[in-house]
């Protein structure tokens, strides 16, 4: 299993910070990444939807013989709880892994959890916050908007929509005075300087995808699966929209050229996980 690629999926382009920060510390690991561009956002869908989508993403990462997957998107992880009783390979969200980081760098005891709709409305980081630490103040905000944005390329640093957008959705955040602030979605990080400028430098980013890719990294470590081969290892993107408009921005995303690498399927014909 060791020399078995990783699956990795998101409702778009945002699952692309967990892989940038995997191929960082995993350099030989093998890499599938799943990106249903055709469907973004989920935050805004019914939990029925997402369930489904959820199901057929992981079933599309099935049938590639991963040997572990990652829910690189906090909509899912949130919605979709049942996925990882129905795998048989080592499966997370982005949920536990974030809400553990953030509960130990909070110094004052409030963390607030950013999300799309779907996720805030679950209440899952809250829940999972007060688990780890009940004392814990937890302050939510659905960020809607953010997605689109990300999907649309405006993520310059002095892009005047976003920075209006960011202040929009974040000023109760600043004065309510959280020190932590959890990215719940995995789009979130790309627009972290926007954020971070806005909250200031003494706030805390809790970037769910980087936390995710350690956990992986940890549990592929602790169970003797990580790739033995010593060579470099080789990540495939697949999207269910057009190639090309995902080719042109997650290459900016990661700060490299895409070339042939990057693939159309028909998600649809993903019905149901065999194990």
């Amino acid at each position: 299993m060791r020399d078995m690629p990783i699956g990795v999926f998101d409702s778009g382009l945002g699952g692309l910070t967990c892989v940038k920060k995997l191929r960082k510390i995993l350099p030989n690991e093998n890499i599938i990444y799943f990106g249903d561009t055709g469907r973004v956002p989920y935050g805004n869908r019914s939990n029925e939807t997402i369930k489904k989508y959820a199901y057929q993403d992981a079933s599309f990462l099935k049938s590639k013989n991963v040997k572990a997957i990652i829910a690189a998107c906090g909509t899912v992880s949130s919605v979709a709880t049942e996925l990882e009783s129905d795998l048989d390979v080592f499966y997370t969200g982005v949920l536990k892994p974030t809400a553990t980081k953030a509960v130990s760098y909070t110094k004052n005891g409030k963390i607030a959890v950013l999300g799309t709709s779907a996720t805030i409305r679950s209440g899952s980081y809250e829940r999972e916050i007060k688990t780890i630490n009940p004392d814990i103040e937890v302050i939510v905000q659905d960020c809607p908007l953010f997605v689109p944005l990300v999907e649309n390329g405006f993520t310059n640093k002095d892009n005047e929509i976003t920075k209006l957008t960011v202040e929009h959705y974040l000023k109760n955040i600043k004065f309510l005075g959280a020190d932590t602030v959890i990215l719940g979605c995995t789009h979130y990080p790309i627009i972290k300087a926007i954020i971070g400028e806005y909250l200031g430098m003494e706030v805390k980013l809790i970037d769910s995808g980087s936390a995710t890719a350690y956990h992986c990294a940890d549990y592929l470590r602790e169970h003797d699966l990580l790739n033995s081969s010593g060579v470099p290892g080789k990540t495939e993107y697949y999207v269910s929209d057009t190639e090309e408009s995902f080719r042109k921005l997650a290459g900016i995303f990661l700060k490299e050229k895409l070339g042939e690498n990057v693939f159309h399927i028909d998600i649809s014909q993903f019905k149901k996980i065999t194990n």
